[in-house]
């Protein structure tokens, strides 16, 4: 016969209840508390085998909780290292890969120089200096020319892009006069850039290519909307 069921108090009941604040730290939350408890378990296993089986068994738990990423290459490897870290480096198993240590975790990783470049037209961007610089160091010839030619048209395209106004070809002369240190010179030329009304026209191509595509929806969904308001109309 069954025991008969006995009422908890509720004081009790309140009383065992584990609150996060008190419980211990989640190295790596996203894995879980329960992972986390396994991990401990594990460590605690005073035989060597029973502990390879046990960190065996939880890679495998903590590769199900990943199925995306089991495709990624050295995986395995990022399992192995998340162990470790979980437990604290407490962990001693067999593991088929190096071991991480605590140094090689908190170690710091080289700040990167970042690039300080103020160019006085800053229109025109680094990419231009860079093509400048390039340039000067080629010898006088043909090649020299054309490269010349497509950075002042390039030099063009961008401050009409950025000042959305016309501009003459002896202000882009001047600039690239300027920028190269006087070594590139076509004031006195008779070159001819591009038209300011074909490089407006390709820049506003390509501002309409970068432009999201719902507005294009919105419009495709309102002359839709219009044929069939037309045809409703039509046929009464």
């Amino acid at each position: 016969m069954a025991e008969k069921y006995i009422k908890e108090n509720a004081n009790d009941v309140v009383c065992h209840l584990e609150y996060n604040a008190e419980r211990p730290h989640l190295i790596i939350p996203e894995y879980g508390r329960h992972l986390q408890k396994l991990i401990d378990q594990a460590t605690e296993i005073p035989d060597r085998e029973e502990r390879n089986k046990a960190a065996k068994y939880i890679i495998q738990v903590m590769g199900s909780l990943n199925p995306h990423l089991r495709d990624v290459p050295d995986f395995q490897h990022k399992l192995w290292d998340q162990i470790f870290i979980m437990s604290d480096f407490r962990l001693d198993v067999d593991s088929p890969y190096p071991i991480p240590t605590r140094d090689v975790i908190n170690l710091k990783p080289e700040r990167l120089p970042y690039p300080q470049r103020n160019p006085k037209y800053r229109f025109y961007g680094n990419n231009i200096t860079n093509m400048i610089n390039v340039a000067n160091s080629w010898e006088e010839g043909e090649m020299k020319s054309a490269l010349v030619k497509v950075i002042a048209n390039h030099m063009k395209k961008s401050y009409l892009s950025w000042n959305k106004d016309t501009v003459t070809d002896t202000v882009i002369f001047e600039h690239l006069y300027e920028l190269s240190g006087g070594k590139l010179n076509l004031l006195q030329s008779s070159e001819e850039l591009l038209n300011t009304n074909d490089l407006m026209r390709t820049n506003k191509k390509m501002s309409n290519k970068n432009q999201p595509q719902q507005n294009n929806n919105k419009q495709n969904k309102n002359k839709n909307g219009k044929k069939n308001f037309q045809k409703n109309t039509n046929q009464k």
